[in-house]
């Protein structure tokens, strides 16, 4: 799915990486502790959360996600905006519940990402 479409259906604000609607991401992953988001497979994945701290932006970074979406109209910080336009990470902001924007991706085809398998 492009990022445009999720910019759509959630009825998002693009924040930062207008350039970059175009990106596909091929599964999404929805949370505010990051500390989950690290047992997901890397994959070209959109972050849904409503967490508001750079912390966010820097494990989307290392999970190599390449778009974030806060919900219940949460703003980030201009350090986090300038550093998601560093890591070339796409910002969208959109009025939803986390739950209904994860549920409105799930529905239009955006599938979860896999737990990773556990180390013997």
């Amino acid at each position: 799915m492009k990022i445009c479409k999720i910019q759509e259906l959630l009825d998002a604000r693009v924040l930062v990486g207008e350039e970059d609607l175009g990106k596909h991401v091929y599964s999404a992953c929805g949370s505010d502790m990051m500390s989950d988001v690290l047992a997901f497979v890397k994959d070209q994945a959109v972050l849904v959360t409503g967490l508001v701290n750079v912390q966010v932006i820097r494990t989307a970074e290392m999970m190599d996600m390449v778009c974030v979406v806060f919900v219940r109209d949460k703003q980030p910080t201009e350090e986090m905006l300038r550093l998601a336009k560093e890591c070339g990470i796409v910002v969208l902001a959109s009025k939803k519940r986390m739950y209904e924007a994860c549920g409105i991706l799930y529905s239009n085809g955006l599938v979860g990402n896999k737990l990773k398998e556990p180390t013997a």
